[in-house]
């Protein structure tokens, strides 16, 4: 019979500061069982930080489960630096966190920006990889930015937008991430951390299937560091020239196995992004999780999640 409780919480048995950069340093944990099956668990945002509660996910006596902080955000060092922060650098930290590590393959796990972090990850070393788990796909193309910071999910979600639009002057509402970027990288503190609330709170209200009420549920520092690390990402397209890079590198993956899961009504990163994803790659399996938003936490996607730890173990 499946089990999908959450397996009960864990605390870390190996904490550390890896120096990837004369700039970065990147905070890593490990939990689980240190001679496990070696899982990496690629945080969302970019900013998000690690989250204790996707340790859950995993049962730890199986695995060995890594999880880092990724440039600028979480308790990597320098905080909210912008500096030397672009996907090709934090792909470099996975990879140099796997060499400290000593570890020749492991599980890549990721949700939203860390699908996307993850598949740039696989693409370019598909020989490190044992496997992917990927929740809420995130392409990173500029279709899907526009669809969530310009329009698109503002047409499901009118009330929950209008406050973040109507923080930017109508003057430049044609460009919400270009003028949100002026204002997360302005000198003012004030001006930066009125912005991040604007920005964190549009967000941050519609990841879960029922929209709910985010104001004074994260810290300053939470908001600043989700907002000022996605707008650096999204205003400079992810640092990829190549707006289809994902899709148009999806052949590299095809002898890695693949479970995605993705929530029917994610209005945050749209499921056909799922559909595109999957269409490039035949033998990956592909679930619309019922009755959920983005949110890792949803039951039915945490249901998938489980059963796809369950069948790498």
């Amino acid at each position: 019979m499946e089990n999908n409780t959450l397996f009960p919480p864990i605390e870390p048995y190996n904490e550390f500061y890896l120096e990837v950069s004369s700039t970065h340093q990147v905070f890593v944990m490990e939990s689980g069982n240190p001679n496990g099956k070696p899982v990496i668990i690629v945080h969302g945002g970019p900013g998000g930080g690690s989250s204790p509660i996707t340790r859950q996910l995993f049962n730890p006596d199986v695995y060995r489960m890594i999880q880092f902080d990724q440039r600028g955000c979480g308790k990597s060092l320098p905080f909210l630096s912008l500096e030397e922060n672009t996907t090709q650098y934090l792909v470099s930290d996975m990879e140099k966190i796997r060499e400290k590590l000593g570890i020749e393959k492991w599980v890549v796990f990721g949700g939203s920006w860390g699908t996307t972090l993850s598949l740039h990850y696989a693409i370019q070393y598909p020989e490190r990889v044992l496997g992917l788990i990927l929740r809420g796909i995130f392409l990173g193309r500029q279709e899907d930015t526009d669809w969530l910071y310009q329009k698109g999910a503002s047409d499901f979600f009118p009330d929950q937008f209008a406050p973040y639009l109507n923080h930017i002057p109508v003057e430049e509402q044609d460009n919400l991430v270009t003028a949100y970027y002026k204002r997360l990288t302005s000198e003012d503190a004030s001006i930066r951390l009125e912005a991040a609330r604007q920005w964190a709170r549009w967000e941050g209200g519609i990841i879960t299937l029922l929209p709910r009420e985010t104001i004074g549920e994260e810290s300053d520092e939470d908001m600043l560091a989700i907002a000022i690390m996605e707008c650096h990402y999204f205003y400079h397209h992810c640092f990829v020239e190549d707006d289809n890079y994902i899709l148009n590198h999806a052949n590299t993956l095809k002898e890695i196995p693949i479970k995605i899961v993705h929530g029917r009504y994610d209005v945050d990163c749209r499921p056909s992004g799922a559909y595109d994803l999957k269409q490039k790659l035949p033998h990956a399996e592909l679930v619309f999780s019922t009755a959920a938003g983005h949110a890792q936490m949803e039951p039915t996607t945490v249901k998938e999640l489980m059963r796809f730890a369950r069948e790498f173990e």
